[in-house]
């Protein structure tokens, strides 16, 4: 629990920095040289032929683009009772990042449904709750730089990402609980994963390489973030 603590003080993010950052560059190199391989050599779809490996960059970003927004809200909850500014500005650090996978899923989406579907949109339940999740990420970016006072900038941002959360499970159960064109649920179910092995592997191999890039990313966002005040507080 101490060890936790210490990765969330100012005076020790140069040193977790130096560790972490080049840790997980490593690691999203790894992934992504084992995940282009397996996308390669992956089965084609009867129905969807070459159209399904799409699914590769589609899937893991949509998973990406969830658990990031729940890592941001979780900081800004911490943010609330811990009063550890930290908090903040590690939430901010990752909204523009989730903001990034949110976009990829969107648009991957839809070059995956004109030719499954006929059409790059179609205003279903889950299409339309993860465009209210894109949204909900630049409206948290655009209120951190919308107050002068910058702490109250970060507390009212923090309760919209905070209500904004319900949006999570929404995405998640849309396609069970609304009559959708979107495919259901296929690994995180209640009847178990429903996909091949030798498509599944390569989802999981890029989700590792899409998540080891968010940390590394992360941690450049931060270390950016830092610079920038210490930057104002010299400057004034």
């Amino acid at each position: 629990m101490k060890f936790i603590s210490q990765l969330f003080v100012f005076k020790n993010f140069e040193k977790n920095f130096n560790f972490f950052a080049p840790f997980s560059f490593t690691c999203a190199f790894i992934f992504l040289v084992l995940a282009i391989p397996a996308i390669v050599n992956s089965p084609l779809d009867y129905q969807q032929s070459n159209a399904v490996k799409i699914m590769y960059i589609h899937v893991p970003a949509a998973w990406m683009s969830l658990l990031v927004y729940m890592i941001l809200a979780i900081f800004n909850i911490c943010g609330f009772i811990f009063k550890n500014p930290f908090f903040y500005l590690i939430s901010k650090s990752i909204a523009s990042i989730g903001a990034m996978f949110t976009f990829v899923t969107l648009a991957t989406g839809s070059i995956w449904g004109k030719p499954i579907w006929g059409t790059w949109w179609v205003w279903d339940a889950r299409l339309t709750s993860v465009l209210i999740l894109f949204f909900l990420y630049l409206g948290y970016i655009i209120l951190l730089d919308s107050f002068d006072d910058v702490q109250k900038g970060e507390k009212i941002a923090a309760i919209i990402s905070i209500i904004g959360f319900v949006n999570i499970p929404i995405i998640k159960f849309s396609v069970e609980y609304w009559n959708s064109l979107h495919q259901p649920a296929s690994i995180i179910r209640s009847g178990g994963v429903a996909i091949d092995p030798s498509m599944l592997k390569p989802l999981l191999l890029t989700f590792g390489f899409y998540f080891s890039f968010f940390v590394f990313l992360s941690l450049l966002k931060v270390k950016s973030e830092l610079m920038f005040k210490k930057l104002l507080i010299n400057r004034y």
